[in-house]
């Protein structure tokens, strides 16, 4: 990413509404895993800080290529982080329980078969794998083109990437349903040629009423249709021999 979205993200996401609505996310799908949790582009470390917070059982690890974003993490966090990139990861097969790329296979640096084999391979067998990817090519934006968003994609492409992958058990549900025609008219009405990034201090009323909506969002059947879409699968107990 650009070197100032490191430095918005290391600002906003502990208090910004669509982090701490996606940390929320994650730690929820996390709830039956115990063990060793690696966060796969970890940035500058807002949901490893978050984890350590609800789960301090997890052993936390967390891999970030940027050289900006890594000290921040560590700071932020107190996990252990280590320079490296999610299409190489620098672990040994079966190293964790579960693992996370949230908002990572979307950049442009990332080679998504690459990174998911990378990421089958350091789970141990039965492991779960969550992802969160940016929703519909559509929904395109100036915010995509700051992060080095490459691709934003569906419920069922995700699922068959990780089917592709040898994932098993793989489901999705997309989530910031409520919040997509705003996201539409923001995105693709009001906004005007390089607009500002998305990530900010929105003024606290709003912030509330925005968190307010994703929260109550997580507490009514799923809708087909959102802004974000959030996946969890498992490495296959047993495998086929060659």
């Amino acid at each position: 990413m650009e070197s100032e979205e490191y430095h918005l993200m290391d600002e906003a996401e502990d208090a910004m509404w669509w982090y701490r609505a996606l940390h929320a996310r994650l730690t929820c799908a996390l709830a039956p895993v115990r063990g060793r949790v690696l966060d796969a582009g970890c940035g500058t470390g807002g949901f490893l800080a978050a984890l350590g917070r609800a789960r301090p059982d997890l052993a936390r690890i967390g891999v970030e290529y940027a050289a900006e974003a890594a000290p921040r993490a560590a700071a932020k966090s107190g996990a252990a982080i280590v320079r490296g990139s999610i299409n190489a990861l620098p672990f040994a097969d079966a190293s964790f329980d579960a693992a996370i790329a949230a908002d990572v296979l979307c950049h442009a640096a990332v080679t998504p078969a690459q990174a998911l084999a990378e990421l089958r391979r350091v789970l141990r067998p039965g492991g779960v794998l969550i992802l969160n990817m940016p929703a519909y090519a559509w929904l395109s934006s100036a915010h995509d083109r700051r992060v080095h968003n490459a691709r934003r994609i569906t419920p069922s492409e995700l699922r068959a990437w990780l089917r592709d992958a040898g994932f098993t058990a793989a489901r999705t549900r997309c989530w910031n349903s409520l919040l997509l025609p705003i996201m539409i008219v923001q995105r693709k009405i009001l906004a005007r040629g390089e607009a500002a990034s998305d990530v900010a201090h929105f003024p606290p009323w709003l912030d509330a009423t925005l968190h307010g909506i994703s929260c109550l969002e997580r507490h009514i059947p799923a809708l087909p249709f959102g802004g974000s879409v959030l996946a969890t699968a498992a490495r296959p107990l047993s495998e086929p021999t060659a």
